[in-house]
């Protein structure tokens, strides 16, 4: 039999013995054997930290990203190979495409996302912070790497988006990853890691494979090092009370399964789109993954109106739900992923039998397309109704991890947020209406016990992602049950594996820390004029200062005149009192424009568009007889990848502009953003 192996410390090993085979489950037959017994998870720990850590933390976030988005591509060039493995897990097409390409499309996401963080190591996190009367003592934040390793330990039920999902977001930080995946599915994440690791994209040491139960992995962590779990609530409290976790303070992230919840809105009645919607949602949901997924619909509440449409519909569409081996023309579902998660989910499914009527589930009698009713991992749709959930809690309680859900009555929709809220923490709920009132009520009401919420309806339908489907510049996780934990979530997903120090000193000081211009920090000259200079050139704090200009009203005249903007306190003196303003004031983008008219070096050069104003600022007044001048500073440098090999090499710089008057005082305030040409690549 084919020995799956591990890849830690730069090398491909078997483990010592056999802790488990893999058997395909839509026939039962063996497909390898794996163990990671014999590991030195310490070694394994140090070498991701010394090797692969040091190496990404000396990329920027630019560079990370770009390595991101150059290992989706390949993946994506490749990604029948990993589709012919994922078949054995019972998943059909739509199964695979949600676990190969979801997951390769979270690379993408965090990929893009270097757009939002600085061209350095680090990251500089929020405003500065004025310590002192006359600001020679300023303080921020930065965020560095931490120097550990992610230990992601996953569920069996998405081998590849289950890993992807994580290490896309440790990598575009800064740290190595450790991935010990289930090892009943493992067998197809090595089929991924081993593409990966072939690449090359990666600096060694960026990613280890533990491909086998993993005992004793824990026992090896440190301070620096992040945990993060996705599987059962029960496991994750298990170890997250592990007492190397506790000794050295080692952050813990927890996505657990949970109950979660989908409601029809009352307004959406039978006969109407939305309707049609939730039967679809829900029938989805229990049979997409043969129900195997955390984000699961498992509690279907509906108004008790409407319970006896919902129930025919439902049973309707669930007997037309053909089962068996999805290679097979009409299959639509297919098998567990294990005959032990079959015999998990049936004595789930006999527990929840005792407080509430089962209205479909053919247990001994299903029909099947291919695949092996013995030894393969098939079990059938069920779906029950209780009519007294807050007597018969187990629905509350129960997670049958399959095709099991439960339908549920409700009176109003306070009553609807509260059976939500019996689940004790959802990673998801959704609310299928078109009143915008319903929805943001729902909303509102069921937010605290709920990590997502989706509200569905024909507006949105054909482009909405689903129930079922985490986004990955979205927050992934959930309170209580589901784990207390956040995964993926954009930047903030980001933040998981980034130490935040508060750094404090002159302005001259934190500017040379963090790159970036701090107001009160000496402004030296620049020479030639920073418009003159290539982005290579161009230094943080160099400043130009431009000749000066007197306002007058003919300024405020004709610019009303370009711009049509005549609002009375720019063209009518008489209507100023109860205002504001002494005489007839200087529009704001009067100001900002005479202060490009300042700065601007008129002649070709290096520069080559103006793209953008951020956070421009009024500050005070302007009025006919002041005198402005201007400051233009380099406020940070950001590189540019060349899209093409025509592209012209290039990066962003964004300038401060501070605008003041003959007092000497700031009247406006904007930070500009400039492409500049680059010297060359």
């Amino acid at each position: 039999m084919k020995v799956s192996e591990n890849y830690v410390s730069g090398s491909w090993v078997s483990g010592e013995g056999t802790e488990l085979e893999h058997v395909n489950a839509l026939s039962g037959a063996p497909i390898s054997s794996c163990s990671s017994k014999g590991i030195d998870y310490a070694d394994v720990l140090e070498y991701g930290r010394q090797t692969g850590g040091a190496a990404l933390r000396k990329m920027s976030f630019q560079e990370r990203g770009l390595m991101l988005k150059k290992l989706a591509l390949h993946l994506t060039s490749i990604k029948d190979r990993f589709y012919a493995v994922s078949a054995a897990t019972g998943a059909t097409r739509i199964d695979s495409w949600i676990d190969i390409e979801g997951g390769i499309g979270n690379l993408f996401a965090n990929a893009s996302l270097r757009k939002k963080f600085p061209d350095l190591p680090f990251y500089v996190d929020g405003e500065t912070v004025g310590l002192s009367k006359n600001g020679s003592f300023i303080g921020h934040h930065i965020m560095v790497p931490k120097r550990g390793v992610a230990v992601h330990i996953n569920a069996f039920n998405f081998p590849i988006w289950g890993m992807l999902e994580k290490v896309a977001v440790n990598w575009l930080a800064g740290m190595p990853a450790v991935v010990k995946p289930s090892e009943y599915t493992s067998y197809l994440t090595e089929e991924m890691v081993r593409a990966i690791i072939e690449s090359g994209i990666l600096p060694e040491g960026a990613l280890q494979l533990v491909n086998g139960r993993g005992q004793g992995i824990l026992d090896a962590v440190a301070h620096q090092d992040v945990v993060t779990f996705t599987g059962s609530a029960a496991t994750g409290r298990k170890l997250k009370s592990h007492p190397r976790l506790l000794e050295e303070s080692v952050p813990f992230n927890m996505e657990a399964d949970s109950l979660n919840a989908c409601v029809l809105g009352e307004d959406a009645v039978p006969g109407t789109a939305d309707f049609d919607l939730f039967i679809k949602e829900v029938h989805r949901e229990m049979t997409v993954k043969a129900g195997q997924k955390c984000t699961a619909v498992r509690r279907i509440l509906v108004p008790e109106s409407l319970m006896g449409e919902v129930r025919t519909a439902l049973v309707g569409r669930l007997k037309k739900t053909s089962m068996g081996d999805p290679s097979i023309e009409g299959v639509r579902m297919g098998a567990l992923a294990t005959r032990t998660q079959v015999e998990r989910v049936r004595e789930a499914v006999e527990t929840l039998s005792r407080q509430q009527e089962m209205v479909y589930g053919p247990l001994s009698e299903f029909e099947l397309q291919g695949g092996s009713r013995e030894h393969g991992a098939f079990f059938p749709p069920v779906l029950f109704q209780n009519s007294k959930p807050f007597e018969n809690t187990l629905v509350h309680e129960v997670e049958a991890f399959g095709p099991v859900s439960t339908i549920i009555p409700y009176n109003d929709l306070e009553e609807a947020a509260q059976l939500t809220a019996l689940g004790k923490g959802s990673l998801v709920s959704s609310i299928v209406s078109s009143d915008d009132n319903i929805a943001r009520n729902f909303t509102l009401e069921a937010a605290h016990m709920n990590g997502r919420i989706l509200v569905l309806n024909e507006r949105c339908a054909k482009e909405s992602t689903g129930h079922g489907s985490p986004m990955p510049l979205l927050t992934h996780g959930g309170p209580g049950r589901a784990g207390g934990g956040e995964e993926m979530g954009g930047m903030r997903g980001v933040m998981h594996y980034l130490q935040r120090t508060a750094i404090q000193g002159h302005p001259d000081t934190i500017r040379a820390i963090t790159s970036q211009h701090q107001v009160g920090a000496t402004l030296p000259e620049a020479e030639p004029h920073l418009f003159r200079q290539y982005f290579e050139d161009l230094q943080v704090g160099d400043t130009v200062t431009t000749h000066k200009h007197t306002v007058t009203e003919a300024d405020i005249v004709n610019f009303a005149n370009v711009s049509g903007d005549n609002f009375y306190a720019h063209m009518d003196a008489t209507s100023l009192e109860g205002t504001l303003f002494e005489q007839r004031v200087a529009h704001g983008y009067f100001v900002l424009s005479k202060a490009a008219g300042l700065f601007v070096d008129p002649k070709k050069g290096p520069v080559l568009l103006n793209y953008g104003i951020d956070e421009a600022r009024f500050t005070k007044p302007v009025y006919p007889g002041a005198t402005l001048g201007v400051r233009l500073t380099v406020k940070e440098k950001i590189a540019q990848e060349k899209r093409s090999e025509e592209d012209v090499p290039k990066g962003i710089v964004k300038f401060l502009v501070d605008v003041y008057d003959e007092t000497g005082e700031t009247v406006a305030l904007a930070t500009i953003l400039t492409m500049v040409q680059k010297r060359s690549d």
